[in-house]
């Protein structure tokens, strides 16, 4: 028997798929065509945009906001607490369009700008600017996204 959790206090869009053994909190608010990888933990109060794509073992924590278009890739960890054990609590921002590699980590309280790009095991301790790409431990700014869309053509085509 397959189980996952789902609170009947979410509110989920038309075509969502949520994969096996996955968790969805209170008040959380899911758009359109959003699917979530097994294993994934969404908490409560997340608000995630439509055509979003979260894979597998992804924890996304209370307060999150994600965008529209948005890939976060497997095992990728937000954070909500700034300077654990706290009370008091800060979501992490991802805007539209953007890429979030496999097992990057993003601290309490980051903006990932639009259309950029988190490698995979980045380190994000400050916010993203739009159209960047950031790399490391902690991530820095290496290329542009338009540089980015150049390599995966490229990639693509060989």
């Amino acid at each position: 028997m397959v189980t996952n959790f789902i609170s009947e206090k979410a509110k989920i869009g038309e075509n969502v798929k949520i994969w096996h053994y996955s968790y969805v909190g209170d008040n959380t608010k899911i758009g359109n065509n959003v699917s979530i990888g097994a294993l994934a933990h969404i908490d409560y109060d997340v608000k995630i945009g439509e055509n979003t794509r979260i894979e597998g073992q992804a924890y996304i924590p209370p307060l999150s906001r994600i965008g529209k278009n948005v890939f976060i890739g497997p095992a990728a960890v937000l954070t909500n607490d700034p300077y654990p054990m706290c009370n008091k609590m800060i979501g992490v921002t991802i805007k539209n369009n953007a890429i979030i590699g496999a097992r990057a980590v993003i601290k309490a309280g980051v903006t990932i700008g639009e259309n950029s790009v988190v490698a995979m095991g980045a380190i994000v301790t400050k916010n993203v600017p739009e159209n960047t790409v950031v790399i490391g431990a902690p991530a820095s700014i290496r290329y542009s996204r338009k540089e980015y869309d150049k390599k995966q053509r490229q990639w693509k085509e060989s």
